[in-house]
């Protein structure tokens, strides 16, 4: 990685002299980093330039249509992931019954593929710090397409097993680009909505596996789960040509030393020149410090976040790594790929009931996604978070109260009752109504956001590598202990979990809205410095 360069300049950098180029390098006249004093200099020259846009009038609401093009596009390889969650569901019910598998290797089978995908999620940060946002985003599309077309060919279990992994992959490197892309584009009056994309077009490819699955399920067993599961190699080649037109992280170029390609891409997603200047300055900025730092300190990105981290990186880190760890351990993956086996329990037998009762939930998930993402820049990811958090802590505590009515002796097949299902449909769909107001979408805007540019890129794999670890952990184990404690037991368990994360938001995550990347480091330093900076900006 090439260095960076300072914000101390005699002119605009967008009057740059065009002979230097889409390189830089030696002929830029950007002088060197000098202290850390430059960091509050910055801090206070970037709040009164927001200041000065906010009084004038010059940023104009809205969404850029060039960055919200460029964030949309990245954020399709989300869709990959929705499509596995979504057809497995179903997929599994057909699986058990044509290659005759038990209750533990339906577990193995739903689980592998999110633990795997912690490979692609640790590699994700340094290949797209060597590769590029861009083109990481393609190959975590082909990784996932060679993938759905083992699973979709897959003559037995092993078979089917080794494209579950490879898909995996694919996955972990999808979860970690697209968001981070999507923030580092994006004017940050827009980043949260643009940044939650991903978890859209999560719940899209989620509704579109629901869909995947009724219009199959009435073929024979050996052949619809191939092909629910083979039809996802067709988003993902859909991904890997339209990715192609996207344009390139503009902080990604200006840490490669390529700044007239990141001139010319802010150009484009800001709405005026004076803005493209100010988010160049900022970004030069951050990245000059954060290459400075590591300097004097002799430390590379990863022994700077995990063995002698500053506090502010500590913070940074709990807050990460939490809020990815709350987001699965909320079980609503496992709710998902395991809703046909919830509704069974709750007395539906019919298959195609089954099915179907998913793409109500579907539709439900996919709707609330859309609600928080349109409202995510006006209310803030804190109250957000806070809703979403206590509202699927009552709703699992529904879900269980009317899984433990239903499991009370006298009541079985038929006879039981009809408000008591009626009961856990409803609290399943409010469950994930709750889960993609709040933690589903803002998890992704959140941690692409709080990291420092230098660090963004492994600092958003290690915490999406927790996420995945997580995932894994409750899908492989979610009917085993489920058949100790029964459904509605670990429905309780999961509710009281949903309460602690309600508490850890209120405790330990600071509000982002309307910051820019480079001023949200401000918020995880130390109360002290906080005091200094905003003593001398009043001054």
């Amino acid at each position: 990685m090439k260095g960076p360069y300072d914000p101390n300049l005699s002119e605009p950098l967008l009057q740059s002299n065009p002979g230097r180029g889409g390189g830089g390098g030696a002929d830029s006249d950007v002088p060197h980093h000098k202290s850390q004093q430059d960091d509050i200099d910055v801090s206070i020259a970037s709040e009164a330039c927001e200041g000065q846009q906010s009084d004038s009038g010059r940023r104009r609401p809205g969404l850029n249509r060039y960055a919200l093009g460029g964030a949309v596009l990245a954020s399709t390889t989300s869709v990959l992931l929705g499509y596995d969650i979504g057809v497995m569901s179903g997929a599994v019910l057909f699986i058990r019954e044509d290659l005759k598998i038990t209750s533990t290797q339906v577990e193995i089978l739903v689980g592998s593929l999110n633990v795997v995908s912690l490979i692609g999620s640790l590699a994700s940060g340094r290949t797209s710090d060597w590769l590029g946002r861009r083109y990481t985003i393609v190959l975590a599309a082909i990784t996932f397409l060679v993938g759905a077309l083992l699973m979709g060919l897959a003559p037995s279990y092993s078979f089917l097993m080794a494209g579950r992994l490879v898909a995996g992959i694919g996955v972990g490197y999808s979860l970690m680009i697209a968001p981070v892309y999507a923030a580092e584009i994006s004017p940050s009056v827009t980043r949260g909505f643009m940044a939650s994309l991903p978890e859209v077009f999560i719940n899209v490819g989620i509704l579109l596996g629901y869909i995947s699955n009724y219009t199959l399920s009435s073929l024979r067993p050996d052949i619809n789960w191939r092909l629910m599961l083979g039809l996802a190699a067709a988003p993902a080649l859909a991904v890997v040509v339209g990715v192609m037109v996207l344009p390139e992280s503009p902080r990604w170029l200006i840490m490669e030393d390529r700044l007239e390609e990141a001139r010319e891409i802010l150009v484009k997603t800001s709405d005026t020149e004076e803005e493209a200047q100010r988010r160049l300055e900022e970004m030069i900025a951050a990245a000059a410090t954060a290459t400075g730092e590591a300097q004097r300190h002799g430390q590379g990105v990863w022994r700077e976040l995990l063995w002698k981290p500053s506090r502010p990186v500590c913070r940074i880190l709990v807050a990460a790594i939490g809020i990815n760890f709350f987001m699965q351990a909320s079980g609503n993956d496992a709710v998902v790929y395991y809703s046909p086996e919830v509704f069974r329990d709750a007395g539906i037998d019919d298959k195609r009931q089954l099915v179907g009762v998913t793409i109500i939930m579907g539709f439900v998930k996919t709707f609330f996604v859309f609600v928080s993402a349109v409202f995510l820049d006006r209310f803030g990811r804190r109250p957000l978070l806070m809703l979403g958090s206590a509202g699927m802590a009552v709703s699992l505590a529904s879900l269980g109260m009317g899984s433990k009515f239903l499991e009370v002796t006298g009541y079985g097949g038929s006879d039981k009752p009809a408000w008591a299902i009626a009961l856990c449909i409803v609290a399943v769909c409010a469950d994930v109504s709750f889960f993609s107001i709040g933690l589903g979408p803002v998890t992704w805007v959140y941690t692409s956001e709080i990291f420092p540019t230098r660090l963004r890129a492994q600092g958003t794999s290690l915490a999406i590598s927790v996420n995945r670890l997580v995932s894994g952990a409750i899908a492989m184990s979610f009917l085993s202990v489920s058949k100790e404690i029964s459904f509605g037991g670990m429905f309780f368990v999961l509710g009281g979990i949903m309460g602690l994360a309600t508490l850890f938001t209120y405790f330990c995550l600071p509000e982002t809205k309307g910051k820019s990347l480079e001023e949200i480091g401000a918020l995880f330093e130390d109360a002290v410095d906080l005091e200094t900076t905003v003593d001398e900006i009043k001054l």
